[in-house]
C-alpha cells in the first residue's frame, strides 16, 4: 500500500430510503448501496471519500450530514434535476427489503484521484449516463488500486437484463475482488448455479469472488477454483437494509488490514492463504450480522466489530 493510512474511493449513488416505521408511517433514512459501503468504512476509521450526486434540497443535506458524521468525505456533484434520489422501501414479514426508485444518475466523470482502493457497485454501474463514468474510473485505476465491485441487481431500474449483464461482466473482468449475493446472481444468470458463476468469474481476473447467501453464510471462490465455505451468523433480524453493503465495506477493511491495496493489490490478494481469506470473509459476515440486528443501514464501528469478534478485529491497525 502507498502509505500508513490507505485511501479508499467509493463511487456510486447516495439517496434517501423511504422506510415504513413500525406503525407504517414513512420516514426518510439516508442510504444507497455505495454510500452504505462508505459509511461502513468510515465507521471503521478508514480514510474514505464518496463520489456521488446529491440534490440541493433537504434530503441532500440529510444525506451529506449522515455521511460526514461517520467520517466520509463527500465529493458530491449536483443532480441534473436538483432533487436528491430516493428509494421507497417495502419490508416483508421476515424483514427483507425491496425497493422502488426515483433515481438521477448523470455523473459526468469521476475525479482522477490517487487511492489504494476503488469500490463501485449497485445502480451506479449500470444506469446511464453515469455508468460510463464509473466504468472509465475502473479502467483508469486498474493496476493502481484494489478494484472492488458489488454488482447489486436492481430489476426495477433495469428490467432488461441484457445491458446490465454485459456491463457487469465487463466490470468483473477488471475487478480484483467481487462481492455478490446469490439473489443478484440468480437475476444476472438465472440458468446457472451461483457458485458456478462465481467460479467462472474468478477465472476471468478477480483474485476473490464472494457470494453471500443471507442466513446461510457465504462462499469465497479463488482463481484456482478453491471454494471456501463460511457459515451463517445467527442473529435476530430487524431488517436486511444495508447488509450486503456492510459486508462489502468490512471485507475491504479486512483486506486492507492484510496488506492488500495499492498498485500491488492483485498480486497481494492472490498471495493470501486460504486461512487469511476465510478470516476476512468471516469478519465481513459478522459485520453484516451486526447491521441486520438493528433497523436500517447501520454498520458497526471498529469497537463494535472488535467486541463481536471477541478481540482485535481483522483489519484493525
Amino acid at each position: 500500500m502507498t502509505d500508513a493510512q490507505p485511501r479508499v474511493l467509493v463511487v456510486g449513488e447516495a439517496l434517501v430510503d423511504v422506510v415504513p416505521d413500525r406503525d407504517g408511517t414513512p420516514r426518510d433514512l439516508p442510504g444507497g448501496s455505495p454510500a452504505n459501503v462508505a459509511i461502513a468504512l468510515g465507521r471503521l476509521g478508514r480514510d474514505v471519500r464518496l463520489v456521488t450526486l446529491l440534490g440541493d434540497d433537504d434530503r441532500g443535506a440529510l444525506v451529506r450530514a449522515w455521511l460526514e458524521a461517520s467520517g466520509v468525505a463527500v465529493l458530491a456533484q449536483r443532480t441534473g434535476s436538483g432533487r436528491t434520489s430516493s428509494a421507497v422501501v417495502t419490508l416483508d414479514d421476515a424483514g427483507a427489503a425491496s425497493y422502488a426508485f426515483d433515481l438521477d444518475w448523470d455523473l459526468p466523470a469521476v475525479p482522477d484521484e490517487e487511492c489504494d482502493v476503488l469500490h463501485v457497485g449497485s445502480i451506479a454501474t449500470v444506469l446511464e449516463p453515469g455508468a460510463d463514468a464509473v466504468l472509465q474510473a475502473f479502467r483508469t485505476h486498474r493496476g493502481r488500486a484494489l478494484l472492488s465491485l458489488d454488482p447489486n441487481a436492481r430489476p426495477a431500474i433495469t428490467p432488461d437484463r441484457a445491458g446490465p449483464v454485459a456491463r457487469v461482466e465487463e466490470l468483473v473482468g477488471l475487478a480484483d475482488v467481487v462481492k455478490v449475493s446469490d439473489e443478484d446472481l440468480h437475476w444476472l444468470h438465472p440458468d446457472d448455479d451461483p457458485v458456478a458463476t462465481a467460479t467462472r468469474w474468478a477465472g476471468r481476473g478477480p483474485g476473490l469472488v464472494v457470494v453471500t447467501r443471507g442466513a446461510d453464510g457465504a462462499v469465497a471462490v479463488r482463481p484456482d477454483g478453491t471454494v471456501l465455505e463460511v457459515p451463517g451468523v445467527p442473529v435476530a433480524v430487524a431488517d436486511t437494509v444495508g447488509a450486503g453493503d456492510t459486508f462489502s465495506g468490512v471485507l475491504v477493511d479486512a483486506l486492507l488490514g492484510l496488506g492488500v491495496g495499492g498498485a500491488g493489490a492483485g498480486d497481494a490478494l492472490r498471495a493470501l492463504s486460504d486461512r487469511d481469506v476465510l478470516d476476512a470473509v468471516s469478519t465481513a459476515a459478522i459485520g453484516a450480522a451486526i447491521n441486520v440486528s438493528r433497523p436500517g443501514a447501520d454498520p458497526p464501528t471498529r469497537a463494535e466489530l472488535r467486541a463481536a469478534l471477541g478481540g482485535p478485529a481483522a483489519g484493525a491497525e
